[in-house]
């Protein structure tokens, strides 16, 4: 007879009970279970006994307070055997001082903000929450409630103009940037060249190195005008940082010595292959009086001069002339017309200039039918220092973020105009080039694969321009730690 087999018979083959019975991977997690606390137990007496407080860390201290992770009693204060949870504000004191910020309606300790036990982490570098506390309920409607980076921060203070609208340029070079990024023509006669925006614009540490298109004669050339009529007032008007800045994270003031002097030559005679200093108008005229002074008494022939046919105006007679006029004349003539030259086209180029009545621009127009000058110059050269033009204060703004810091050398690996793209279509000088908030914000973030947004890494929270001197408590690290 065959035997019959269903589902009912073949679960009855079943031990409905086996998971009550000893194995050895269940004999081995109960004595795991029982084991581990023990020797959890007997390790924290061993070192509790032995003095090694060690034990009873929530972790590792940050690199600069390594030198303390044995010595909990430096920062935590000791009562009955135990230690307080946070460190006392005393213990930070007697190491650094912490100036304080601006007033609180909430009293901050240190490890408020600063936390410990966290690893080799810089401990300067605080949490944005902290920041929050206070600038998340400001009253002034320009700031808004700052939570965080990401979120609610306000748009950088040099984008956002007084009425309302964008922010302008104070500086008074004109500088045609778009036409600067194209390729453009070195010098009246020179070749098409492609400028780089680090022709122009280098963090201070490199100002030394080889310019491409400088001149060295310039670069070290003396100047009598000031900072004052360079820059606008330099400075933070925030909180100073602890430490200096190196000098590679702002850009250095572009001078014409460096970034102009090799394209936009300040020649003014042909006589002449060098140009006049790029200095004040009256140093420029003093120049002038000395060169044209010097090159006739080398040339006194050149007293006599003959009119030039080409120099014949429309409707004008042509025929041959000449005069001789006294070397003072000669010189007062040729330095009215360098000026002329000079502040109406070659400087006015770049620079701002008012009040510019020559000694007399029709001081060399003389007439081929009279060989006399249209016009008698008015005493000799050295006069025309009470004629000389006003030019405007160059006003280059030095920090455009002035509440915050700002490393260009941390940011070497990305293009210029990737975060300043307005420059390649910048045709006014007052227009303002930094990044506004968003260029920031692509990089700058919570979450992974984003650079660090925390209000440190722009911020200073201490008024370091308020520090004190402490006085040191602790000995060498050898007898710190009792000589071991």
């Amino acid at each position: 007879m065959a035997r019959t087999r269903t589902t009912k018979t073949v679960a009855q083959r079943i031990d409905l009970n086996y998971f009550k019975r000893a194995t050895p991977f269940k004999r081995a997690k109960l004595w795991l279970a029982i084991l581990a606390p023990a020797a959890a137990v007997v390790w924290t007496g061993w070192h509790f006994f032995g003095g090694d407080q060690r034990v009873y860390s929530s972790g590792r201290l940050s690199e600069a307070h390594a030198v303390l992770e044995k010595q909990c009693v430096a920062c935590h204060v000791q009562q009955a055997g135990r230690f307080s949870a946070k460190a006392k504000d005393a213990a930070c004191l007697g190491c650094h001082d912490g100036p304080q910020h601006h007033p609180f309606d909430k009293e901050m300790n240190c490890s408020d903000c600063h936390l410990e036990h966290r690893g080799r982490n810089a401990v300067s570098s605080v949490a944005t929450a902290g920041c929050a506390l206070c600038h998340s309920r400001l009253s002034r409607p320009t700031w808004g409630h700052i939570v965080d980076f990401g979120n609610s921060h306000p748009e950088f203070a040099g984008l956002r103009g007084a009425s309302g609208g964008p922010g302008k340029d104070p500086g008074t070079i004109r500088l045609n940037h778009a036409l600067h990024m194209k390729a453009i023509r070195r010098a009246p006669n020179g070749p098409l060249v492609q400028l780089e925006c680090s022709d122009c614009h280098r963090p201070s540490a490199t100002n030394d190195l080889d310019w491409k298109y400088g001149d060295k004669n310039y670069a070290a050339a003396m100047v009598t005008y000031t900072a004052v009529e360079s820059f606008e007032p330099g400075g933070t008007r925030g909180l100073p940082t602890k430490h200096p800045w190196s000098d590679r994270q702002l850009m250095a003031p572009v001078k014409f010595a460096n970034a102009c002097a090799g394209c936009h030559l300040l020649t003014f005679d042909k006589r002449f292959d060098e140009g006049v200093p790029h200095d004040r108008p009256d140093v420029v005229h003093d120049f002038l009086v000395k060169k044209f002074s010097a090159y006739i008494s080398a040339h006194p022939g050149e007293l006599r001069e003959a009119w030039d046919p080409e120099r014949n105006l429309t409707d004008r007679a042509e025929g041959p002339g000449a005069r001789v006029v006294p070397a003072g004349q000669w010189v007062a003539e040729h330095v009215a017309v360098a000026e002329e030259l000079l502040w109406h086209k070659t400087c006015a180029q770049c620079h701002a200039i008012t009040a510019t009545p020559l000694q007399d621009v029709k001081i060399a127009r003389w007439d081929a039918e009279s060989p006399v000058p249209a016009r008698a110059p008015r005493g000799d050269a050295s006069d025309g220092n009470e004629k000389l033009p006003r030019i405007a204060a160059a006003r280059t703004t030095l920090q455009w973020l002035p509440h915050a810091k700002f490393d260009h050398d941390a940011h070497t690996g990305f293009s210029c105009t990737g975060c300043h793209p307005n420059a390649l279509k910048s045709t006014e000088s007052s227009d303002l080039l930094i990044p506004g908030i968003a260029v920031c914000q692509k990089c700058h973030a919570d979450g992974p694969g984003y650079t660090s947004a925390k209000c440190s890494e722009c911020h200073t929270y201490h008024d370091w321009s308020k520090r004190k001197e402490v006085n040191p408590t602790f000995t060498l690290p050898a007898q710190l730690r009792g000589g071991q």
